[in-house]
């Protein structure tokens, strides 16, 4: 199952969260680490001023898995929220919406 990871840290806290973040991921076995992992450039939604976003797309069995993995980023000043995804392809949500209304 696909997640995606909401990190969301105060600008202060940017080192910490840097550093627990390289260690978590660094020791993680290859089907587990991270597909893709962004900082947005931009406020998607009210968050705390003079903070920084970050989402992390990946793949796991579990959210307990992440939240495992990304409780030292918590630790380190992060407020993390994971999220879980549906895929729909491009151009398929028709019929996306068909399958999943039974």
């Amino acid at each position: 199952m696909k997640f995606m990871t909401l990190s969301v840290y105060p600008v202060e806290k940017t080192a910490e969260v840097a550093a627990a973040s390289d260690k978590v991921w660094a020791n993680q076995p290859r089907e587990s680490r991270p597909e893709a992992s962004y900082v947005m450039m931009c406020v998607p939604f009210d968050i705390p001023p003079n903070s920084l976003v970050s989402v992390t797309m990946d793949e796991s069995d579990s959210a307990e898995k992440i939240a495992a993995r990304v409780y030292p980023i918590m630790l380190a000043g992060a407020t993390v929220q994971v999220i879980p995804l549906l895929e729909v392809p491009v151009a398929g949500g028709a019929k996306a919406e068909k399958k999943y209304r039974g």
